[in-house]
């Protein structure tokens, strides 16, 4: 059997399908999985054990240059690379036209989606074969894992985040935490995809000054690409000097996470990356709601304002913008809280 996944983007959404990645090996070890993910997710999968092809698709990119004979090479060679080893079945755990349009496309006799109400575009229903409710009072991971549970797989006991090894990104890492004479220290991340899910980043420095004063530890400040502005106002703004920035790839930014005592920061994709590396976390959030798309570990600490206007909000701009008003000893004491937990749990 070989089965085709769907999941084109962005960072956090890819690592919320891992597990049903996880669960389809488990289920049919000796079945084919293929995988396809546009490039900025991809090396979050090459490698990945429970993998045995990944296809990278560039659409981004391809959009930039239609008409250059490269381009429309390139597309179809990724046509071709999708037919290949022709799938049994496609699942698309992405619900937009393009991904439903790659599941199709694929030749696949069997095409199952989600549920006409949960797609993001309603039309991409038309490339299923069939459709799975979801409930959207419950995680978005254990919705995808309802997508693998369709086709036969069990509903694991626990998540599981199947990885690459990512052993030269850990060496870099450590080298780069050695240079800085770092041991334990905490995560700090400012960026959030959306204007809406950002916390101030003279906050964030606030911050990084109350978690080295109470706890003696520095802050790793991280980000994404075009953020550096962000994480460079977080070290600058520390009037402790103990918030360094570190920039990283994901596959590095998974194994600081890994090493770090605790990650700060909102809805986006290192924290979904924290959270599948088991790492404590500080979770601050304004339009999205965790009990969806927030950290899964009972002990993990979510913040954010009980205004009315955040049921069901999920804006990417807005002009009152209040949810993120969350004031730094609101936030501190969470991460006191975060952090004694890991210390019981430890001691237990």
């Amino acid at each position: 059997m070989h089965v085709l996944i769907v999941k084109l983007s962005s960072i956090g959404d890819v690592v919320h399908a891992m597990p049903a990645a996880a669960a389809l090996r488990r289920a049919f070890p000796d079945a084919r999985l293929t995988w396809v993910v546009e490039k900025v997710a991809a090396s979050l999968l090459v490698g990945s054990p429970v993998l045995d092809d990944v296809i990278v698709l560039d659409t981004r990119g391809w959009r930039r240059s239609l008409r250059n004979a490269e381009t429309r090479s390139a597309i179809a060679d990724r046509y071709r690379a999708v037919r290949r080893h022709s799938p049994d079945i496609a699942l698309d755990f992405q619900g937009l036209l393009k991904s439903a349009a790659v599941a199709r496309l694929s030749g696949a006799p069997e095409r199952i989606g989600f549920s006409t109400e949960a797609l993001r575009e309603k039309a991409s229903r038309f490339g299923y074969t069939r459709q799975i409710p979801v409930d959207d009072t419950r995680h978005v991971i254990y919705n995808n894992l309802q997508l693998a549970v369709a086709v036969g797989a069990a509903m694991p006991a626990r998540y599981e985040f199947p990885f690459p090894p990512f052993e030269e990104p850990a060496v870099r890492v450590a080298e780069r935490l050695a240079a800085h004479d770092i041991g334990r220290f905490v995560i700090l991340n400012p960026g959030g995809g959306w204007v809406t899910k950002l916390w101030r980043t003279d906050d964030f420095a606030a911050l990084a000054d109350r978690v080295w004063e109470e706890f003696g530890l520095p802050s790793v400040v991280t980000c994404g690409p075009g953020e550096e502005r962000m994480a460079a106002a977080i070290v600058s703004g520390a009037k402790s000097r103990r918030a360094v920035f570190i920039p990283t790839t994901l596959p590095e930014f998974v194994a600081l996470v890994r090493r770090a005592a605790l990650f700060v920061g909102g809805d986006t994709g290192p924290l979904h990356l924290a959270a599948a590396a088991g790492t404590p976390i500080v979770g601050i959030y304004g339009p999205t709601m965790p009990e969806r798309n927030g950290p899964f570990d009972p002990v993990d600490v979510t913040v954010g304002r009980d205004i009315p206007c955040r049921v069901n909000c999920h804006r990417r701009t807005c002009d009152v913008h209040i949810c993120m008003d969350i004031p730094v000893p609101v936030v501190a004491d969470a991460v006191a809280r975060r952090l004694k937990r890991e210390e019981s749990r430890h001691d237990g």
